[in-house]
């Protein structure tokens, strides 16, 4: 019988490419933000929408008993292979959705982590609601989501992308939605969190690349999902070029590296924290 998963096309999208090549550039922030997540020694920590361990492995090397949830199946054995390199064996990676956390056990997490993951997910108040359930009482949930509109590099990608692609399908709720506080709110409270209950922060992720801008480029051109549908839909209007460039454009203008053979970008993204 057919998994259905198979046709599921967010799976897709993110098992399209290799995002471990984007998320090698964000490894050192990856650890600065987790040092800034006040984890301990034995705290259980569900990380959603975890690629390939960008902040699980900071997360298990402070002590913590991380699993790592992704719906990409190759990101998954990346992380795996990680963790046994590392020889960490308080961290493991498997399969999961983050709209419905089938196995995972209510009330089991002392925090429940996503850094620009489960904001991808298609079904936003499932997200919220399945987040909230794992979650012990007196835990956390925190989240590092993208900002819709924002100047800084993720968000401009994103709305540079979008407008080489067509109209997404009727009733597609943007992941860009989790960047904007009344959203977040509104989620968690349909899922039973107090408003008083959820605090919001700005905060910079940078990208550090062993490549100049345009190298960058063509890293996500070759290997990040929603940029390689992008050329796909350029190509057939016979728009790549124009799309290469303007991906260029941004990239150098944000690149903040006096090595123009490097690249040094930051982000702004919304974190938020949820106390259940």
């Amino acid at each position: 019988m057919e998994n259905s998963t198979v046709t599921n096309p967010n799976k897709a999208l993110w098992e399209k490419g290799d995002f471990t090549r984007i998320a090698q550039t964000m490894r050192k922030s990856g650890e600065e933000l987790v040092a800034k997540l006040g984890i301990s020694h034995g705290m259980k920590i569900l990380e959603l929408g975890c690629g390939d361990g960008t902040t699980a492995i900071p997360e298990a090397k402070l002590g913590a008993d991380v699993l790592g949830v992704d719906i990409a199946g190759n990101l998954v054995a990346a992380g795996n292979i990680r963790v046994q390199k590392e020889g960490l064996g308080n961290c493991k990676f498997q399969e999961g959705d983050a709209i419905n956390l089938i196995g995972l056990e209510d009330k089991s997490f002392d925090r429940v982590i996503s850094i620009f993951g489960a904001m991808f997910a298609p079904k936003p108040f499932e997200v919220a609601k399945e987040m909230v359930r794992v979650t012990k009482p007196g835990g956390k949930i925190i989240m590092g989501n993208w900002i819709p509109g924002d100047p800084t590099f993720v968000a401009q990608i994103l709305r540079i992308s979008s407008s080489f692609t067509p109209p997404p399908p009727e009733g597609f709720i943007s992941p860009m939605t989790w960047g904007v506080e009344s959203n977040v709110i509104e989620r968690f409270e349909k899922a039973g969190i107090s408003k008083e209950n959820i605090s919001f922060e700005r905060d910079t992720f940078t990208f550090i690349a062993e490549y100049s801008p345009e190298e960058f480029v063509l890293a996500f051109k070759s290997y990040y999902g929603p940029t390689m549908n992008a050329f796909e839909a350029a190509e057939k209007n016979g728009k790549s070029t124009e799309l290469q460039q303007e991906l260029i454009e941004l990239f150098t203008s944000q690149n903040q590296s006096s090595d123009p053979s490097k690249t040094v970008i930051p982000a702004t993204y919304l974190r938020v924290t949820v106390q259940c």
